[in-house]
């Protein structure tokens, strides 16, 4: 469990830098995204030839594994999209609400009750990034499209869980980015006429933050959360990326100054959401250590 708690941590760590790259990158969202896509499939791939993982799948995981792509893909493009419509601290702050829409959707897919504590961390940590800053209206399609963004990464995350539990974390992540990479390739004639754009080659500085975005930001931390997702449920996935925020806010008070909106309601926030984490995640790590010990004495009786 612990070492799940780390792949997991350390992958929202390096997720926090993508709204930061999202930034600084100048392509518009749809073509960063099938960038990212492109690069990441093709760094998946290497990593999963050199560790001998096997490729072979069912025409159903493909179907299934397709569904998710398509769910990533938007989360993505909604994702950046908010970013470059508002600012990276308020998409990430309007982001929170991940949580709370796993808590509903959750028990809808996979059959079970909702679990009212659940709910009410969502709402705690959504309470907490409120706290951080006053949301404007002048950026209504920002927010907008950061809640949508939020619901597709909570969908896809629940319907991930399902499918980690027999294939390996390598070969869903090359899979998805894959099907994704070529979802978009059949789309960007559409994507151009309705935004009025063309394809563009990126700069000599986009394509650095590319690399960087498709392989440390994207192809590491999402193998490490699926290496994570078998031991931990969907919940506590979704409620601990509540923590990438965190960091990504950080970073671009420093980066972009972003500190205007910043001040004891940050702190007092920020407190909220790590506090959130932690008490659920001692109590999910509490309750499975009081489970192997009741399975052990009740073997050893």
């Amino acid at each position: 469990m612990r070492k799940a708690y780390l792949q997991l941590h350390l992958a929202i760590l390096l997720w926090g830098f993508t709204a930061i790259l999202g930034k600084l990158i100048l392509l518009d969202e749809g073509l960063l995204v099938w960038y990212r896509m492109g690069i990441s499939s093709i760094s998946t791939l290497l990593f999963v030839l050199i560790s001998k993982s096997s490729l072979r799948i069912t025409k159903q995981d493909i179907i299934q594994l397709a569904g998710i792509s398509f769910l990533i893909t938007l989360h993505w493009i909604t994702f950046y999209g908010a970013i470059k419509a508002s600012n990276v601290s308020i998409a990430i702050s309007c982001f929170s609400s991940i949580a709370l829409f796993t808590a509903l959707i959750n028990p809808i897919v996979n059959k079970v009750k909702i679990n009212k504590i659940e709910i009410i961390l969502g709402l705690g940590v959504i309470a907490g990034i409120g706290i951080i800053f006053t949301i404007h209206q002048l950026y209504w399609k920002g927010i907008l499209l950061s809640i949508i963004s939020a619901f597709l990464a909570a969908l896809f995350t629940v319907f991930n869980k399902n499918i980690s539990e027999k294939i390996a974390p390598a070969t869903i992540t090359f899979y998805e980015l894959f099907f994704g990479f070529l979802l978009l390739t059949i789309a960007l004639p559409l994507w151009f006429g309705i935004n009025n754009t063309g394809f563009t080659l990126p700069s000599d500085r986009d394509w650095i933050y590319l690399l960087i975005l498709a392989v440390v930001c994207t192809t590491v931390p999402f193998t490490l959360s699926m290496h994570a997702i078998k031991k931990l449920d969907a919940f506590t996935m979704n409620l601990s990326l509540n923590l990438e925020p965190v960091y990504s806010i950080i970073l671009a008070i420093f980066l972009f100054h972003e500190n205007e909106a910043v001040g004891y309601s940050f702190y007092i926030g920020t407190g909220i959401i790590l506090l959130t984490v932690m008490w659920h995640a001692y109590t999910k790590s509490a309750a499975a250590i009081d489970k192997k010990l009741e399975k052990e004495k009740y073997n050893y009786d």
